[in-house]
């Protein structure tokens, strides 16, 4: 066949094109994968992203449970649990693993209240599979940090009574440096009544409060709806009774006792001198008018312990001049009602010239403090169920120096990492 010079130009583009075609299509096949990965390492990208926003949420939330459960006094298994179920119920699973520290392991609150978890999760890949087939590991850490707004040194802890916290009749109650704190949700919590006068650093309360006399406060407004108060002393351990047991000899106008388990109560008359240590008391405890009750020198503190639902009755033409040790298992405790007992009220009444330095812990009882005293330079706390408060004092909440805690009135928990 003869070629004249067009057929000769089209044979040449044709062959070109088939040649082109070729090509385009090996190099289609050699990019595919190249493509295709491409396409999935940005799809899976968003979805790591997207899990790891998730981790994140999980972590935090976990942080925070864990952090109330802290703030209600509760013990590290206790806390881990919470924290752990809060990530279960924002749907963390395994694989996967949860941690808690408190305090945490690192980062700047170490030294401080705070509870860390790091949840870690692996994920499967997919269209990156083709480069990598090990799974992506995914981690989240959150730390929610305790702050202690406030101090308290009258403490109600009972969570719904009405009037837990009472202030009446001509009281006249100066807290320096410390607050009156309710953990009662009760709308009068915390009441004034009579011609109370009332001053403090804040009144704080899980419910509301009815001031019928309006006290003076240092924060710019009192606190309702508030995070209730743990149980400062709730790890105070029980002393234990010991024999034999010994008696108050009522005969005498003068006498020294001794530390010990006191089955038949203490009914104390005249002169008493009691030397320091740990007393049980299985029975009353009583002081009756006139008496004058003092620690015996040398003096380093005596804990008064109320088995059972027996309570405290003291007279209030008596005098007391009783302090709580400074150090050891029972530091800064005077008086310490059992936490195994029932509804009771124990009442503490004395002279001006009377001193009670330390904590008044009865944590089922009502306390009604009648006497117009406090403790040693204003060193007294009350922590009690419920709290009735009808005598004239005067307490600050600077005595560590005494052996004495401070107690946290309200506490905001905050994530910080």
């Amino acid at each position: 066949m003869a070629f004249n010079a067009f057929t000769w130009m089209w044979f040449v583009v044709g062959r070109l094109k088939r040649a082109a075609n070729g090509n385009v299509a090996v190099t289609f096949a050699f990019t595919l994968p190249v493509v295709v990965g491409g396409a999935g390492l940005g799809v899976e990208t968003s979805l790591w992203y997207y899990n790891s926003l998730k981790l994140q949420a999980v972590a935090d939330a976990a942080a925070y449970a864990g952090a109330l459960e802290k703030v209600a006094g509760s013990d590290n298994p206790t806390i881990i649990a919470a924290a752990t179920q809060s990530a279960t119920s924002n749907n963390f699973a395994t694989p996967g693993t949860i941690e808690v520290n408190t305090p945490p392991l690192s980062g700047p609150n170490t030294a401080k209240k705070a509870v860390e978890v790091i949840v870690k999760q692996n994920l499967d890949r997919y269209f990156t599979a083709i480069f990598n087939q090990a799974p992506v590991a995914e981690q989240a850490r959150a730390v929610a940090l305790i702050t202690d707004a406030s101090k308290a040194c009258v403490l109600a802890l009972s969570p719904s009574a009405p009037q837990a916290a009472l202030f009446s009749g001509n009281t006249t109650v100066n807290l320096t440096g410390c607050s009156v704190m309710s953990d009662s949700i009760a709308s009068d919590a915390i009441k004034t009544q009579g011609s109370a006068v009332l001053k403090a650093d804040c009144l704080i309360t899980v419910g509301g409060m009815v001031l019928n006399n309006p006290a003076t406060t240092v924060c710019k407004s009192n606190i309702t709806q508030a995070l209730p108060a743990s149980d400062p002393y709730s790890s105070l351990p029980t002393p234990a009774a010991t024999n034999p047991c010994r008696n108050v000899n009522g005969n005498k106008t003068s006498q020294t006792l001794q530390a010990g388990t006191y089955c038949s109560g203490m009914d104390l008359k005249g002169n008493v001198a009691l030397t320091s240590g740990t007393y049980v008391v299985q029975g009353g405890f009583k002081i009756n008018a006139n008496a004058v009750v003092t620690c015996a020198a040398p003096c380093t503190g005596v804990t008064i312990f109320m088995a059972g639902s027996n309570t405290v009755s003291m007279n209030g033409n008596a005098k007391v001049t009783l302090s709580a040790p400074t150090s050891g298992a029972y530091s800064g405790v005077l008086f310490y009602g059992d936490r195994t007992g029932t509804a009771a009220q124990s009442t503490f009444n004395g002279t001006a010239d009377s001193l009670l330095t330390g904590a008044i812990y009865f944590p089922r009882q009502q306390v009604n403090y009648l006497g117009n005293f406090s403790g040693n330079g204003g060193c007294t706390q009350v922590v009690a169920n419920t709290i009735q408060w009808s005598g004239s004092t005067t307490i600050k909440q600077d005595c560590t120096s005494l052996g004495m805690k401070n107690i946290p009135a309200t506490q905001s928990v905050q994530l910080v990492e």
